[in-house]
């Protein structure tokens, strides 16, 4: 198992500097925008591939745990009408308790039965905001949201600060024994069992710790966007979430994180680009998968790192 070393953390340090600096030379609202979706998806990308990527279980309905944080926030702001600070908590225990409500049941199933289960659950949870549209504003979900803060800078640090804080406690977890149990329920389930591990607790708190952190990142999205809608439960944002965490690199967390900022940022950069843009696109992230079948970004670093070592 990789340990993280004084080269990773410089290398984390200048990334974070870089990202930190580039809205304050740059002084445009509307790179302070799109960098602050950006870090926002790096918060879900690194989320996922805790569990995901550790556990080799596939969650194709991520989406349900980003939506019940923004939904959280949103029933907070308009129906409560609470401090918009208490929603981040809130969502967190929120998108803990649909981990655990979800997770028991479908963690015991194999093969790609967990993955079908939770895209169901997130698909279930979308048709609900449908029908009960005097609650949840039906298609046009709920607006009135306040801003965590009203400067867009002060608020894209509060996010950098955040993914920060994410990426460090699931890059620790996973390197710590929690991390190695991981993997080895990934390697050989059965066997970990006949070893006396409790499997299904691991699997289900690591469910818990991702959710957690998608949560949050739901959160922080609903208050950015100052409103929150049903297609935050929809498969299309899970499998933008699952396509980064391959381009980054499957298990290494870090990578998830830069690959969702780069990829967020390209989709920006083709906006000129008009109806070609998704071909372009497309194209982009097909190459990466064949040609770069263990991903893009933790692998490259890992290549750079070994010349100074």
């Amino acid at each position: 198992m990789r340990q993280v070393s004084l080269i990773d953390i410089a290398g984390g340090i200048v990334v974070v500097a870089i990202l930190a600096l580039a809205p304050v030379f740059a002084a445009s609202n509307y790179l302070t925008g799109v960098l602050t979706v950006c870090v926002i998806y790096g918060i879900w990308a690194s989320s996922w591939d805790f569990m995901s990527g550790l556990t080799g279980r596939e969650n194709f309905g991520h989406s349900l745990f980003i939506g019940a944080g923004a939904y959280t926030a949103g029933f907070l702001a308009t129906i409560w009408f609470a401090n918009p600070w208490y929603s981040l908590p809130a969502a967190v225990v929120i998108a803990v308790a649909f981990s655990l409500i979800v997770g028991f049941p479908t963690l015991r199933l194999r093969g790609p039965y967990f993955a079908l289960a939770m895209l169901s659950a997130s698909a279930i949870l979308q048709r609900l905001c449908l029908i009960f549209w005097e609650q949840t504003g039906g298609e046009e979900g709920l607006y009135g949201l306040e801003p965590l803060m009203r400067n867009p800078l002060h608020y894209y640090w509060l996010v950098l600060a955040i993914l920060v804080v994410t990426v460090i406690v699931l890059v620790l977890l996973a390197q710590s024994h929690w991390g190695l149990l991981l993997r080895a329920i990934r390697g050989d389930e059965a066997t970990c069992q006949a070893a006396g591990i409790n499997v299904t607790f691991y699997k289900i708190a690591s469910l818990a710790i991702s959710a957690a952190f998608a949560g949050l990142g739901g959160a922080l999205y609903a208050h950015y966007q100052l409103q929150v809608s049903p297609p935050l439960f929809s498969v299309v944002v899970s499998i933008t979430v699952i396509i980064m965490c391959y381009v980054g690199g499957i298990g290494s967390i870090y990578g998830a994180a830069v690959a969702a900022i780069l990829l967020t940022l390209l989709t920006e950069m083709l906006r000129g680009f008009g109806e070609y843009r998704l071909w372009i696109y497309t194209l982009t992230l097909m190459l990466i998968l064949f040609f770069l079948p263990n991903g893009l970004v933790a692998p490259l670093w890992r290549r750079m790192t070994e010349r100074f070592r």
